[in-house]
């Protein structure tokens, strides 16, 4: 019978409890998981210590310098790490700011805050020392940054784009594993944009291609270049699906799997192993996660035919999520309970429930785990 504690810290007025595990003997922070605590008033990245054991330990919070809109925003990517996990990149969407951090175990120094060059930042991606920031605000744009050794941000000269259309109602931005390409969704024209990006960093004109399904939202990519795309098909009931697209050789997208559905409820996030076999989307509407095998082709396969592989409870309303870097533990943000879930994975793709951090922030938004 696995044992649970409840841990309590006062963070900046926030009373943050860990629910986790009972940690075993000689377990010990190998990693960190962060969310943002979205303020108005004064935005914060929140720290936990990540156990080996998948537990979670408060380690503070620190401030963006920023501030955040206390609201949803519809949006995956408002917190990205780098990949050798060195540097955490926050949007700041009530300043129109984007941050810049260095990591240091579960612990953070603030290195920069700049003007992210548009309206309402909701979305970051960031692949070497390069750096593009989602607007959502306005008609809607992307910016590129380079990041110094210091971690000073500066605008790249001509990077700047506009998105398909104006009101796209974009969800997030992120970079090829070649770095050749970026990628926006759009929940509202039903397309995904993408942008040829060159060996200065700097995004060409917007292309775009129909959607397999209804309102693309989050999305990620395997290291071979596989981009698993959730469709939450406006949020119609048990509707929602996953497809899959490779880039082609000429810069276009091709379709390998279409719209495999989740038969749940509101997919928009989406989390894949570092191997590259499995997807994971989280279900706002259902208060679970779904998850798929992914064939060397790029093929989905549902993993469970009644589309639960996780759940985090009824009106948990899960959105962000992120694997610890071994893949072992997914870390799932949930909106409706102010919670973060932890599941340990299996070899055969299977979710197993572990624990909960609670007291979180009303209106908390991104995750990013290591």
């Amino acid at each position: 019978m696995r044992r649970t504690f409840t841990l309590a810290l006062a963070i900046g007025g926030l009373l943050l409890a860990t629910l986790s595990p009972a940690t075993a003997a000689g377990s010990t922070a190998t990693g960190a998981v962060f969310t943002l605590s979205n303020s108005p008033s004064g935005n914060r990245v929140l720290m936990w210590e990540r156990h080996t054991d998948g537990s979670l330990h408060p380690a503070g919070s620190v401030g963006t310098g920023g501030t955040g809109t206390g609201a949803g925003l519809g949006n995956q990517g408002a917190l990205t790490l780098s990949p050798n996990y060195r540097w955490l990149y926050a949007v700041n969407p009530g300043s129109d700011e984007i941050s810049v951090f260095r990591v240091s175990g579960a612990h953070l120094t603030l290195e920069d805050v700049a003007p992210s060059g548009g309206d309402l930042p909701i979305s970051i991606t960031a692949r070497n020392r390069r750096v593009y920031v989602l607007h959502a605000g306005g008609n809607g744009s992307i910016n590129g940054f380079d990041r110094s050794l210091s971690g000073q941000l500066t605008p790249i000269a001509g990077s700047m784009q506009p998105l398909s259309q104006a009101a796209a109602g974009p969800a997030q931005i992120e970079f090829s594993p070649d770095l050749d390409h970026l990628v926006v969704t759009e929940k509202a024209t039903n397309r995904i944009t993408f942008y040829d990006v060159d060996g200065a960093g700097v995004a060409g004109p917007p292309d775009s291609r129909a959607s397999a399904g209804q309102t693309p939202f989050g999305f990620a990519f395997t290291r071979d270049g596989t981009l698993v795309v959730s469709e939450a098909f406006g949020g119609a009931p048990d509707a929602s699906a996953a497809s899959s697209y490779h880039f082609r050789p000429n810069g276009n997208l091709r379709l390998d799997s279409a719209s495999v559905p989740t038969t749940e409820t509101a997919a928009c996030w989406v989390a894949i192993t570092g191997d590259g076999r499995f997807a994971y989307l989280t279900n706002t509407g259902s208060g679970s996660v779904t998850g798929y095998a992914i064939s060397d082709d790029g093929d989905l396969t549902r993993l469970d035919g009644n589309g639960v592989t996780g759940f985090a409870g009824a009106g948990s309303s899960p959105i962000d999520a992120d694997f610890d870097r071994k893949s072992r533990r997914l870390y799932v943000l949930l909106a409706g309970s102010n919670a973060i879930a932890i599941f340990d994975r299996a070899d055969d793709g299977s979710l197993t429930s572990i624990g909960q951090v609670t007291g979180l922030p009303a209106g908390a938004n991104g995750l990013a785990a290591y």
